[in-house]
This record gives structure tokens, C-alpha cells and sequence, in this order.
């Protein structure tokens, strides 16, 4: 069987990235890559979004992006705008083609749908895949998105709704995300953030249909796309080695408090990429511990006070909008961090410290 020096196992965000990164900066010329990737087509099938604190490679494929966001909760409603730090959606289609075509290019690249087709015995190993059944009972970002194209221009194309508490919480946090990509197309999302073992709360499309309806008043429209996932909100144990090293939301690359994975997989892939001669003695990267810490005990009062979130979320964005956009994407300094944490209600905040 054919070895290779770098084998990624997942041919998705993380891993395309990666294998992108490797490429454009000339780490492929004298190296050779294997994806191991089990799809049959890629198509689009997510979108992901976050908001641009640093230039990133695929401009190219922003479906729109904007200055304004709002969050709201069943009783306020709360603007920001900001001009340093757009808010951007990747369309997944496009990010696959590009890269696909880009990589397609370079014969020292190639795709398998197995690991078991090559051998990896000397390779460096990169890995973006959950190898065993997550915990279930654990706490989990999972939702449903559609986009919907009304008749009539209805949408406000230069904001858009982070966050919509106004909704049914059942036992959860429950809360719509709305991305408006032009006057009559727009995303909308129901986000859960719960175990996954309550079956009840994944009547996705009732949900959806419900809030277009009541909420939004829109009656007439047609869905071009449907997409639905579910982001585990810890991080969880695996193997890591000098030849073997994780990536994506394996490698720990999504922020546990909101989601939030692509720009830090874009982060990562440089690191790796600057460091590939030496990767394998690398210090891990990761996202700061300072993060994990804060976001370890949020995550602790959302579980035990699931009531007390949408305000709690609400009061977050009552700093500035700088403030609030660089500590959700790992880039505040101290006195950003204090200046969030001051919104936090202290004494749950702080029986959260030892439990």
C-alpha cells in the first residue's frame, strides 16, 4: 500500500483547511498528502459563521456580511453595531469547491474513503473525527436552519438577530438566529443548548415554522436549504502524540460558550502549517486556558440555571461592541474580560467556582 507523509482523517472544515493551508504555502511539493473522506459529493451542507477579527482565506466565499447585530429577550431588545469586526457566512459549497479545485491540481494529493486503504505507519497524522459515541446526557449546542426566500423584499439585509430569546425555553435555552442574505432570502435558525437526550426538543421544523409564522410574520415563502447539526459543548478525551495530532472540534477548536469553530480552525491550520517541519514537537495549540476556565464555569451555571440565561446572554452585550466580539472570539485582553464579567451575576457566577 502507498504511504504518505501527512494523512488528514476527515475531509471537512478542519481538515480541508488544513490540507488548503499546506497547499497554498508550498508545504506539498516535495510532501505527500492523503484525506481519508467517506462522502460520496461534496455539496453545501452548512454555513458557518463568526465574526472577522483577523484576515482568513476564504473572502472569496462570504455570502454576505454586516455591521449590526441585535439580541433580544421576551421583554428587551438591544442594538450593536460594529465597523473594525464584520460579522461573516461562509457558504460550505463554495469553501468545498475552492478547495477542491485548488487541491486537484497537485498530484501529491489524494483521496481515500478509508484509512485502511494506505499506510500510515510513518505518517504524521491529523485528525478531525470524534472516534468514538459522544456523551449524550452532556450539554450540547444542536440545531436547525432553513433559508427561506419570501416573494415580497421583507428583510432588513444590514442586521442581523444573534440571538431571539423570545420563544419557548422548555426546560432548556432555547433561541433563533436570523441572517439576512439579501431584502427576501434569509437563514433561520432554532439553537438548543441542552443534552441531546430529550428527544422532545428536536421538533426542529415546528419550531421553524412557528417563529416565521408568529414571530417574524411571514407567511408565504419557499425553503432553498435546510441544514441541522449538533456541537458538543466539551471537550472530549483523545489521544494525542507526536504523530498524531487532533484538529477541528477534536483538537479542541471550538469555544465551548458559543460554538464558534471556523476562524479558530483557520488559526490553527497557520500554526500547524508555520511549524510543519517540527509539528511533531510542537507545544499544543489551543485557545487559552484563561477561556476554558471562564467557559467551563458559564457552562456550569447554564446547566444548573437554564432560566436565568437569555438574561444573562443579554447583559453580555451591554458592553462594547469591540468588547463582547473579542472575548466571544478569544482575542480580549484582561480588562475586556473583567469588563464582561462585571455583567455576570456574581453570587451564582461564584457558587459556579466550586461546584
Amino acid at each position: 500500500m502507498r504511504e504518505f507523509d501527512y494523512v488528514i482523517i476527515g475531509g471537512g472544515c478542519a481538515g480541508l483547511s488544513l490540507a488548503y493551508e499546506l497547499e497554498i504555502n508550498d508545504r506539498l511539493k516535495d510532501k505527500t498528502l492523503a484525506i481519508i473522506e467517506n462522502r460520496k459529493e461534496y455539496k453545501r451542507d452548512k454555513t458557518w459563521s463568526f465574526w472577522k477579527v483577523f484576515d482568513h482565506n476564504f473572502d472569496d466565499c462570504v455570502i454576505k456580511s454586516w455591521n449590526n447585530f441585535t439580541i433580544n429577550t421576551s421583554e428587551n431588545s438591544h442594538e450593536l453595531t460594529n465597523q473594525k469586526f464584520p460579522y461573516q457566512s461562509i457558504d460550505s459549497g463554495k469553501f468545498y469547491n475552492k478547495i477542491s479545485s485548488k487541491l486537484s491540481s497537485n498530484s501529491n494529493v489524494s483521496f481515500y474513503k478509508n484509512l485502511n486503504e494506505i499506510n500510515s505507519k510513518s505518517s504524521i497524522i491529523f485528525n478531525s473525527v470524534f472516534q468514538k459515541q459522544l456523551d449524550k446526557s452532556d450539554l450540547w449546542q444542536h440545531f436547525q436552519g432553513i433559508e427561506i426566500e419570501t416573494p415580497k423584499k421583507i428583510f432588513d439585509d444590514e442586521i442581523i438577530n444573534l440571538m431571539d430569546f423570545n420563544c419557548d425555553q422548555r426546560n432548556g435555552v432555547h433561541f433563533f438566529y436570523t441572517l439576512p442574505f439579501s431584502r427576501n432570502k434569509a437563514l433561520i435558525e432554532t439553537t438548543w443548548l441542552s443534552n441531546l437526550e430529550d428527544h422532545s426538543l428536536r421538533d426542529y421544523d415546528l419550531q421553524l415554522e412557528n417563529y416565521i409564522k408568529n414571530n417574524l410574520g411571514i407567511k408565504n415563502y419557499k425553503i432553498n436549504f435546510t441544514e441541522k447539526g449538533a456541537i458538543p459543548l466539551f471537550y472530549p478525551s483523545f489521544r494525542n502524540d507526536n504523530k498524531l495530532i487532533n484538529i477541528g472540534s477534536a483538537g479542541g477548536m471550538t469555544r465551548l460558550s458559543t460554538g464558534y469553530t471556523f476562524l479558530n480552525i483557520q488559526e490553527h491550520s497557520k500554526y500547524i502549517v508555520k511549524n510543519i517541519e517540527k509539528i511533531d514537537k510542537m507545544k499544543k495549540f489551543n485557545l487559552g486556558k484563561k477561556y476554558h476556565f471562564l467557559d467551563k464555569v458559564f457552562l456550569r451555571v447554564l446547566e444548573k440555571h437554564p432560566e436565568k440565561m437569555p438574561k444573562i446572554f443579554f447583559n453580555m452585550f451591554k458592553t462594547s461592541s469591540s468588547t463582547i466580539i473579542k472575548f466571544l472570539s478569544n482575542k480580549s485582553n484582561l480588562i475586556e474580560d473583567i469588563n464582561i464579567i462585571s455583567k455576570m451575576p456574581k453570587l451564582i457566577f461564584f457558587k459556579a467556582l466550586f461546584n
